[in-house]
């Protein structure tokens, strides 16, 4: 078998794991329960048997259902791991690939980039169900980026004699106060109406990750998804001009369309002056 295509399956399935693992971390923060302790059916709280912890397979293989209580089992389970499983491949063939750094570096950088991408999906499902961005993952995962901007630049510039070591991070710290202020605005103008103060605290992680153009690309692309989905929503009556929609998963795609392919959206948007 070709490395390239091992590498993509280990990768694939790797994020299948992650993603059951993410569910996990979704029903316990709903729950406001503990991350330890094995995992149990949601409704009927049977503790669930190694058979039943195959991410994907085992839901096929139960039809959905739970062996113990027969009760259906969200397809949110398996949607979740199948789209970890491709968001960690896109990541890896689009950024690890790519990067012109030491080899070192390069790992980090990805292993940084999967936790921030697991980060998004737990924030993408939590407030899809319950209109709410949760801090408890999401001021970690700021406070990780912070600290792995930091730790990029200054391993570059120590490496490689860079000497553009405090542009870069001006340029990751202006993006998150750029981001953060323009949705800090709309809250405090509509009183929390318009937009809650979870996308102002969503907007300084965007910035950090993507820094300067491609957040700009990443809220671009949310307003754009987000408009186009209000008026599907409206056209199938689901939803009124007074409805209220969680901004949070459009933000979360933004980010990840900016994060694969910021730079050609950018380019592609300045070739067309």
């Amino acid at each position: 078998m070709d490395l390239n295509i091992f590498a993509d399956i280990f990768v694939f399935l790797f994020g299948v794991i992650i993603g059951s693992f993410l569910n996990c971390v979704i029903y316990r923060l709903e729950q406001e329960k503990s991350l330890q302790g094995r995992s149990f059916c949601p409704n009927c709280k049977h503790t669930l048997s190694w058979m039943d912890l195959f991410p994907v397979f085992s839901w096929v293989f139960l039809a959905g259902k739970c062996r113990y209580c027969a009760k259906k089992i969200s397809m949110q389970y398996p949607a979740v791991e199948i789209v970890t499983g491709l968001i960690f491949l896109a990541i890896y063939n689009f950024k690890f690939e790519i990067l012109n750094q030491f080899e070192i570096l390069k790992f980090l950088n990805l292993a940084f980039l999967l936790y921030v991408a697991s980060v998004l999906i737990i924030i993408f499902i939590y407030d899809l169900k319950h209109y709410i961005i949760p801090d408890k993952v999401l001021f970690p995962a700021i406070f990780v980026t912070v600290f792995f901007r930091f730790f990029e630049n200054l391993a570059i510039s120590n490496w490689i004699l860079n000497s553009n070591f405090k542009f870069q991070i001006s340029n990751y710290i202006l993006a998150a106060i750029i981001a953060s202020g323009f949705f800090l605005i709309i809250f405090l103008i509509s009183r929390g109406k318009w937009m809650g103060f979870g996308d102002v605290k969503l907007a300084i992680l965007m910035g950090l990750l993507l820094g300067l153009p491609n957040v700009l690309a990443a809220l671009f692309i949310a307003f754009f998804l987000g408009a186009i989905i209000g008026v599907i929503l409206m056209a199938l009556q689901k939803k009124g001009l007074k409805s209220e929609i969680p901004f949070g998963p459009f933000l979360i795609a933004g980010t990840f369309f900016a994060m694969l392919f910021g730079n050609q959206i950018v380019q592609w948007y300045l070739n067309q002056f």
